[in-house]
């Protein structure tokens, strides 16, 4: 279970968030045995995501994240709810890389800087909202901040970290977001952006301190409402189901005589899902 605060701070013109994610990366690092450099990109973007999933207004809406970069990990893809119930999967989240000269974990690198974030929000409308924007640095914080610019046109300051212990587990995950109200002043733009330049090491921060020390320390003035998001696959059986019945009977009777079941693993979780003639039969009736 993770932990978001999120409110009001420099006299309620700025609204603050502070995620603690590490739990949830790690369930991440378990079902797709991601390697370090993956956890850190996965990580941070789990974590960019969980904060935009807290802006849906009702429990049963959907946010849905890709960032397609041209680096060695491929695509990856974050989904959530109104609820913060999160999961996501990474292409080539076994691929690793060399450190990068500070001793950092590459990010960049294993994200690509050319490609874009894209995301879908279904919010109950007839159409959902989308928005896209190029990626800049593939750092995932930097690419987040200029998605809030250039697609919904609202500024965005972040810090995201996510750290990677000698046994390849996360021993700290998070994030510091602060984005300005239509009516903050000059002088609170800047200290919020003060407050976010000041985290050289976020994840570290969040390792000592967690989500609610941090946000006493940089906010001491903000009011704030706490959350448990989690890392929870929606997937089963019915849903499952429903995919396979829209390939039509006829393929689903050419893999059953092939294989002799049909046999679908969701992305996200890693869950086996098996149908056998007789479930597939089941489906089909009128």
């Amino acid at each position: 279970m993770g932990k978001l605060l999120k409110g009001l701070a420099f006299g309620g013109e700025i609204s603050v968030s502070v995620l603690e994610t590490t739990d949830m990366v790690n369930e991440g690092i378990r079902i797709h045995k991601l390697s370090p450099v993956a956890a850190a990109a996965f990580g941070r973007s789990l974590t960019a995501c969980t904060f935009m999933a807290s802006g849906l207004k009702n429990k049963e809406d959907k946010l849905y994240v890709n960032i397609n970069g041209d680096g060695v990990g491929g695509r990856i893809t974050v989904c959530g709810n109104g609820e913060l119930f999160m999961r996501g999967s990474v292409v080539n989240g076994g691929a690793e890389l060399p450190l990068k000269p500070n001793g950092k974990l590459d990010v960049g690198g294993f994200v690509g800087k050319n490609g874009r974030i894209t995301v879908v929000k279904s919010m109950g409308l007839k159409e959902p909202y989308s928005g896209s924007a190029a990626l800049v640095s593939g750092e995932i914080a930097e690419d987040f901040t200029a998605y809030f610019a250039y697609s919904e046109q609202i500024p965005t300051a972040m810090a995201l970290g996510v750290l990677i212990g000698t046994d390849r587990t996360c021993i700290g995950a998070g994030g510091v977001i602060v984005q300005a109200m239509p009516y903050a002043s000059e002088s609170s733009l800047i200290g919020a952006e003060k407050a976010v330049k000041s985290l050289t090491d976020v994840s570290a921060q969040i390792k000592e301190k967690g989500a609610k020390g941090l946000m006493e320390e940089l906010f001491p003035d903000a009011e704030y409402t706490e959350s448990d998001p989690v890392y929870r696959c929606l997937c089963d059986k019915e849903y499952v189901k429903g995919i396979l019945v829209s390939l039509g009977k006829k393929e689903l009777d050419d893999i059953i005589a092939k294989e002799k079941v049909v046999k679908v693993s969701c992305e996200f979780c890693g869950k086996e899902y098996v149908f056998n003639a007789d479930d597939v039969e089941e489906m089909f009736k009128v």
